[in-house]
């Protein structure tokens, strides 16, 4: 696995979560593509992009920043952390307005042929339910969030 890999999957990250092209998933993921998500199972570009936009409804100020990245093989293992102020409705949830504590994940892109054709993410859902108000502040503790 090359640079150019490593480069590709920082950018969708960069430019899908933080600037907001999600045009970016087209470009960079392959049309069988499949992403794996702890919350919204699998999806395609289509519901990946829908989900990303999502995000960045509920948290305008969506920030993600790659903090550490592994190639080998045909895979991009990358450790992220994310952040952003819950400004509107989310899952149901009401807006607090406050910035939650940072939520961390894990994240695998498997490459063929220069394109991203699935995508593994696990990260940390209890700090985001607990932030959003899903679970209360003791549940998420007592579970390790």
């Amino acid at each position: 696995m090359g640079q150019e890999e490593v480069a590709a999957s920082r950018r969708l990250i960069d430019e899908a979560f933080n600037q907001g092209n999600l045009g970016v998933i087209d470009e960079m993921c392959a049309d069988d593509f499949v992403d794996h998500d702890p919350i919204m199972g699998d999806q395609d570009r289509e519901g990946v992009k829908r989900t990303i936009g999502g995000y960045r409804q509920s948290f305008p100020d969506i920030h993600i920043d790659v903090l550490d990245v592994v190639a080998a093989d045909d895979k991009v293992v990358y450790r992220w952390q994310g952040d952003g102020t819950f400004e509107n409705e989310f899952m149901g949830q009401q807006p607090t307005g406050e910035k939650g504590d940072p939520v961390n994940g894990i994240t695998i892109d498997r490459y063929e042929g220069g394109k991203i054709v699935e995508s593994w993410s696990q990260w940390d859902v209890l700090t985001l339910m607990r932030d959003i108000g899903v679970m209360p502040e003791g549940a998420a503790a007592a579970a390790g969030g």
